[in-house]
């Protein structure tokens, strides 16, 4: 087995144009749609800083520039709130990133996919694992999913995939694993298929957008060609690191709210909003009443 190494920096693939948001994502990234008060982007990274993570590494395109002036500081705006006696606005702008943690920005020259996203970013990340977490996947969960895979990582040294069990008939909208069942209830990853169809899929366990990865896959994406959409995929250099080292899936604690739809960015809104400290009650409230009106409303 591999020496196990402290795992330091989490890459965030943040190229994508977020076509199915547009309008709305055509000036602003998809990665910047606020829940509720705060933006995936930022959650993403707060959940990365729990994992204990020092490296915050975006790969970027043309258009995310305002992801990179969100987490810079503003000093004029944080002047004004200082001035008017705002301090808890103040603090929630200046505290987001501390300073034992680094932003790395990575531009992606040509849009060939997740997979060369993630090589991107090995001058960056060099010989070490690392997080890969997409920020249209927001998970909410008692302890963040990044630290849950991170203690997964901890135990055997290998590649760690979040999966979640998903209806036979949307296996061709995600990566799909066969796992082999070990002792103290481990799935070793056994093959993995990228947007398989119901009847070829080898299980109904989908690959959702978290993964601790061992410094191995990089060689393997240089070697990957395009795949699924002329793009280089991700899946597939995975496929061929498990010929080469051992990688497990595992099944997170939470709830995924899959933001790069319309409806799972709605649910996540409602929800965190009820759960917010100084709006849940009168949001869940108006929700109430709300939801009391609907029947006459349809009528």
């Amino acid at each position: 087995m591999a020496v196990k190494k402290t795992i330091r920096a989490a890459v965030f693939p943040v190229a994508g144009r977020g076509t199915r948001f547009l309008p709305a994502t055509k000036a602003c990234p998809k990665e910047m749609l606020p829940v509720v008060d705060k933006p995936l982007i930022q959650y993403a990274v707060e959940e990365a800083l729990e994992a204990g993570v020092e490296k915050l590494v975006f790969i970027t395109g043309s258009s995310k520039r305002a992801i990179e002036d969100h987490f810079d500081a503003d000093r004029e705006l944080e002047r004004a709130l200082e001035e008017s006696g705002k301090q808890d606005l103040l603090d929630c702008i200046t505290n987001i990133v501390p300073p034992r943690a680094a932003c790395i920005y990575i531009r992606q020259p040509v849009p060939l996919g997740l997979g060369h996203a993630v090589l991107c970013a090995r001058p960056a990340v060099g010989d070490e694992p690392f997080y890969v977490h997409l920020a249209d996947d927001l998970i909410k969960a008692d302890m963040p999913c990044l630290e849950q895979m991170r203690r997964q990582y901890e135990q055997h040294g290998s590649s760690v995939i979040a999966v979640q069990p998903v209806p036979r008939e949307q296996t061709g909208s995600y990566g799909i694993v066969a796992v082999d069942p070990e002792r103290g209830g481990r799935k070793r990853i056994t093959r993995i298929v990228e947007k398989p169809k119901p009847e070829a899929a080898p299980s109904n366990l989908a690959v959702v957008g978290r993964y601790v990865l061992t410094p191995r896959i990089f060689d393997k994406l240089e070697q990957t060609g395009r795949g699924a959409g002329g793009e280089i995929q991700l899946t597939d250099a995975i496929a061929e690191l498990l010929a080469d080292e051992a990688a497990y899936a595992y099944e997170f604690e939470g709830v995924r709210y899959d933001c790069g739809n319309k409806l799972g960015y709605l649910q996540a809104n409602v929800e965190y909003a009820i759960d917010h400290p100084s709006l849940g009650g009168e949001f869940a409230d108006y929700l109430a009443g709300f939801a009391a009106q609907l029947p006459k409303q349809r009528a």
